[in-house]
């Protein structure tokens, strides 16, 4: 059996002033129904770009010297690979024959709706001559980008004929693939935790090892539309505009999930089932980086205009191999804001009394830290400061 933990579970209550920090298509707050009123909602998409961006010191390319950030882009291989390599001197329709083999090793060389005729078509090009910008995101890290440039300048220094480079690019691609797999992070940290597809190589697609959950308010939700005017200076009176924003308030309840041998699998290249031989330090660093971005970095929806940097106030974090469950139930029926008691006291008593039901009646084998500006009895959890508790889920992930 591993010394170190199959799951570490994640939960955050965090109260946002006036802001909106996450929009629909039409400009208003996003909202899920749940329980016995509509709450607002901050997506996991949303969370994750900004824990994604956030610099400063719990930044996740900060957790390891080797680490960097992918690159999400439809313009990854026209704009880091073909003109890279034009620039070294190579020939420009050997470079981009080349990529767009890449192309369709990874990606199948086709959109969605192709039929079986189309599969093999080349991929269109811009007016420069490079690939055209592809449909769809292409998620790589710089080692893979470094890497699959380098199988470009070998077939191009096999041959000048461009069936022989395609081949010769092909050849390269299938018997170094081990070696691309095996780069420590290759894919780039966010990758290695919140996964990415690829619909040609299914070798290349990494499974998400960091589970988010969508955010959302412990209570109904709390909005109000604010109309308002921008005055213009060179105008005796009268406004240059006139608009209305909606605002919402509210304590958010946030769960993240992260599958320890799956994240210590995709940062250093190894099966899932032989994580316990790997080094694990690293898993354990981005873990508690995450940890404090989560408690720490806020959505940045008008930030200009409501400022709304908030940190959580609670951060309750779980570890063991028993089956995650989020702990979103204790808000089924919302929080009646108004009645008796500070909101933050109840939705606290709320928590502890739904864990104590939950373990009385699963008994899961857990280990619980918890960071409270509030009195948190919450059922088994040792109390302290958030740093302990990024340092105890460290250690727990080491093994030590």
């Amino acid at each position: 059996m591993n010394n170190f933990p199959r799951f570490v579970q994640i939960s955050t209550l965090t109260t946002y002033s006036a802001s909106l920090l996450n929009r629909d298509d039409s400009g208003l707050a996003k909202r899920i129904p749940f329980g016995d009123s509509v709450r607002t909602r901050i997506s996991s998409q949303c969370l994750k770009r900004h824990w994604r961006n956030a610099g400063g010191p719990y930044g996740l390319d900060k957790a390891g010297d080797a680490l960097s950030l992918s690159v999400r882009s439809r313009f990854s291989f026209p704009e880091l690979i073909e003109k890279p390599l034009v620039a070294e001197g190579l020939e420009q329709k050997l470079v981009v024959s080349g990529s767009q083999k890449l192309q369709q090793l990874l990606y199948n060389g086709e959109e969605k709706g192709d039929t079986k005729k189309d599969k093999k078509k080349k991929i269109e090009l811009d007016e420069d001559g490079y690939s055209a910008k592809r449909n769809e995101l292409v998620v790589l890290g710089r080692p893979e980008l470094e890497y699959l440039k380098q199988i470009i300048r070998d077939a191009i220094s096999s041959s000048s004929n461009i069936k022989e480079i395609d081949n010769a690019v092909k050849d390269f691609y299938t018997k170094r693939k081990s070696n691309l797999l095996a780069l420590r992070a290759g894919c780039g940290v966010d990758a290695a935790m919140f996964g990415r597809f690829v619909s040609g190589d299914v070798d290349a697609k990494v499974t998400a090892a960091v589970h988010v959950a969508h955010s959302f308010t412990i209570h109904g939700e709390q909005s109000e539309t604010d109309y308002f005017t921008a005055v213009d200076d060179l105008v005796e009176q009268g406004t240059g505009h006139i608009n209305a924003a909606e605002f919402n308030t509210g304590i958010y309840y946030g769960y993240v999930v992260v599958d320890v041998p799956q994240l210590i699998s995709n940062l250093c290249g190894c099966d899932p089932k032989n994580s316990a031989d790997a080094d694990r330090t690293l898993a354990a660093q981005v873990t508690s980086n995450l940890i404090h971005l989560m408690a720490t970095v806020t959505p940045g929806a008008k930030l200009s205009g409501t400022a709304p940097y908030a940190a959580s106030w609670l951060v309750l974090a779980e570890w063991g191999n028993s089956q995650p469950r989020t702990l979103a139930d204790a808000f089924f029926e919302g929080l009646k804001l108004g009645s008796d008691g500070s909101a933050r006291s109840l939705a606290v008593q709320l928590l502890a009394e739904y864990i104590q039901k939950y373990d009385a009646m699963y008994t899961p084998q857990l280990i619980r830290r918890c960071a409270s500006i509030e009195p948190c009895q919450i059922p088994g959890a040792e109390n302290g400061s958030l740093d302990e508790l990024c340092e105890a889920v460290k250690l727990a992930i080491e093994g030590v």
